[in-house]
């Protein structure tokens, strides 16, 4: 059962993500509290080792947290079993990678279909959902029965973006969608997302690039594990245009 539209889709409480290995202890997420809304667009900016891609993890029940409460639409994930997260991660959130991860030699509708293939939906509504996905990321038609190694970088990443979407899920990561495409090409993808935004899709999106970030509703940003408070933000933000009129 799905939760109202008043509760957030992601409601992260304090959170603490701690490895351990031969090395010792690494602090990667150090008491993150955030609040995603349904049909919010949101981006995670943060430098290498900034422990974004650690939350994108644990956002995407890839992980789970050390300490602290993950509710994914009111329900409190972080005590769930594994076939539980598994459940979770195949019909509740939907993963675009910077590298598609799309099968090379299969088509289109056959990608899209995948994430089908392993739930309870009918063989009959299956192709049927995913033509509505490719619909939704405005894919044309002609492109369906293309295998996806015959398709520009664009294509592919819609096509990514459609196999996410094809269980309907809660939220959309996207991890540095636009890392392998040029310009134009990110432009057209952002706008993708922008479009699910509107009707109503929760997206969070992580990437290094100001100019990707300029797209989301609204931006937050990690340091050593930490979001950072609005001042800083606004420091951050200070900071990078003294420095930007210093090269000019």
């Amino acid at each position: 059962m799905r939760a109202s539209m008043a509760t957030p889709v992601i409601d992260v409480r304090g959170v603490h993500r701690i490895y351990e290995s031969e090395a010792g202890f690494t602090h990667a997420l150090r008491g993150v509290t955030l609040t995603v809304a349904r049909g919010e667009f949101l981006c995670i900016m943060g430098p290498s080792g900034s422990g974004k891609s650690t939350l994108m993890n644990v956002l995407g029940c890839l992980d789970s947290p050390t300490s602290g409460t993950y509710l994914l639409e009111g329900l409190d994930v972080s005590k769930l079993d594994d076939d539980e997260l598994a459940e979770i991660r195949a019909t509740r959130i939907g993963f675009v990678f910077q590298s598609f991860n799309l099968l090379p030699r299969s088509t289109v509708i056959r990608n899209v279909v995948l994430p089908l293939i392993y739930s309870d939906v009918p063989v009959a509504e299956r192709e049927e959902r995913a033509m509505k996905a490719l619909r939704a990321v405005s894919l044309p038609v002609e492109y369906y029965d293309h295998k996806s190694n015959e398709l520009s970088g664009g294509q592919m990443q819609r096509v990514a973006i459609a196999r996410a979407l094809v269980n309907d899920p809660a939220i959309i990561l996207a991890d540095e969608p636009t890392g392998n495409l040029d310009s134009a090409t990110s432009e057209m993808v952002l706008k993708t997302f922008k479009r699910l935004r509107d009707t109503g899709k929760t997206i969070v999106l992580i990437t290094h690039d100001p100019e990707v970030a300029d797209w989301a509703d609204r931006t937050v940003h990690i340091r050593d594990g930490k979001l950072l408070t609005d001042e800083q933000e606004r420091a951050l933000v200070a900071a990078s245009s003294r420095q930007g009129r210093g090269h000019t």
